[in-house]
Parts: structure tokens; sequence; C-alpha cells
């Protein structure tokens, strides 16, 4: 049998009580000498097993302060399952930053099968809870599907969801594909989302269809630790013996 390695032993010690709830938020945690003291162990095994702690987001580390446990995060479940496949916001209230015509690169231009270069509008957008900002969403359809129409999303009513804009101008969406993947919080995003850059992110990378063709994509971004993903199945039911469903 494999022994487990100190630190890994001493941070259970400390994680269960916070798990529990016996230790409340803001609580401070003991020093890396005390613990090294009341536990028998090296300071270098103390400092390990708190910094596993910050690793996992129960515990923060306050400069010239210590350690103290975290306050638990609000989580916001966002449905993947909205009726108008639109940004995918939940409950969270829109505020809308605005919409520019760029040129397309890659490796966007990939996503909507574009050349480099090519104009795209891109909209900007993120999801508030009590006005602090929660998740980032960034959208971008080629500008050539109504550009010189007044579906653009410069021209079109406010009010009008992207599905109902783009079979008005001729561009029926007809499917929907959706790739989740964790990375980095980049410098431009944690500007509009009040964090710092490199926090883990979860982001959902969306793209609309019509007859084959991609007509918008778009990237939803939310902190890991507060954002979930709702997804609701419908299954067919299987039929019984003698079920008269299906019957001619």
């Amino acid at each position: 049998m494999v022994r487990q390695p100190r630190y890994l032993w001493l941070a259970e010690r400390l994680r269960d009580p916070i798990l529990r709830g016996e230790m409340s938020p803001g609580t401070r945690l003991p020093s890396r000498t005390r613990l090294a003291r009341t536990y028998r162990v090296s300071e270098q095994i103390s400092r390990a097993a708190l910094r596993l702690l910050v690793t996992e987001g129960l515990v923060e580390a306050r400069p010239g302060s210590g350690y103290f446990v975290r306050d638990v995060p609000e989580v916001f479940r966002l449905c993947r399952t909205d009726a108008d496949s639109g940004s995918g916001l939940g409950h969270l209230s829109r505020e809308t930053l605005g919409t520019e015509q760029e040129r397309c690169e890659a490796p966007l231009s990939g996503r909507l099968r574009l050349r480099d270069g090519d104009p795209v509008y891109r909209t900007t957008s993120r999801g508030l809870s009590t006005h602090m900002p929660i998740a980032l969403h960034l959208s971008w359809e080629p500008a050539a599907l109504t550009a010189g129409t007044l579906r653009t999303p410069f021209d079109a009513d406010p009010d009008l969801g992207l599905l109902d804009r783009l079979s008005a101008a001729g561009h029926p969406v007809d499917r929907v594909v959706e790739e989740v993947a964790v990375r980095s919080l980049r410098d431009s995003e944690a500007s509009l989302l009040g964090c710092a850059p490199g926090l883990p992110v979860m982001t959902i990378e969306r793209t609309h269809y019509s007859g084959g063709r991609p007509v918008e994509t778009s990237d939803l971004i939310g902190a890991a630790e507060q954002c979930r993903l709702l997804y609701k199945l419908s299954l067919a039911r299987p039929r019984r013996p003698g079920d008269p469903r299906g019957r001619t």
C-alpha cells in the first residue's frame, strides 16, 4: 500500500472542517510554523498543504496577513437549451456594450469559413447579477449576410432575437454546435469582467448554421468556479409490448 504524502494528509485535516462548515469564511488559519508544530511536520509540508487548499479554492492567501477561509462564490447556471438560442446568459441581465465592424482573422475566419480580412460584425455584451459582471458574450457574424438591409446588428430592433433577425434576412438557422473548454482569462476580457488576467474561465463556443453555412459564432466566457452549464435533454421512451402507440 502506497503511503500518502504528508502534505496531502495535512491538507485533509484542514479541508474537512472547512467543508463541514466548522470554519466559517474569513476564519484565519494557523500559520505555517504553528501548523508544523501542531502536526509535527516540517514547514515545507505545511506550506505545500496550504498552497493546495489555495489551488482548490477553499483558502486564500493575503500577503502579510496569512491564510483565510474563502467565501463560497455564488453559482450561476446557464441554460444551454434556451428557446431562442441567443446569448445563453440564462437569468443574468444582459448589458450590450456595442457592435463594431472589423476584419476577420484566424482562428475566427476558420469558424465562420471566411477569408482573412472579410468584414464581420462583432457584438460585445455582458451578463450581470446585481450590476456585477459574471459572464462575457462575444458574437461575430459575416457582414455580407445582412449588409445593406435593416437586419444588421446596427439597424435591427434590439428586442429582435438572433434567430428571428437572421431568418428575416433569408438565413434561417437549422443547426447549432457547441464546444466547451477551460482556459485562462485574457487581458482584454479581464477588463470587461473586472477580474485578474489568468483566472481559470469556462468558454462555450457556439456556432449557428443555415443550410450547412456558419452564419454566426460566439464565445460565452465565465469564471469556472461560478458558472455551471445546465442541460435538459428529452429522451424518447421505449415502447412496451402491446403499446398501441405507433400502430396504424
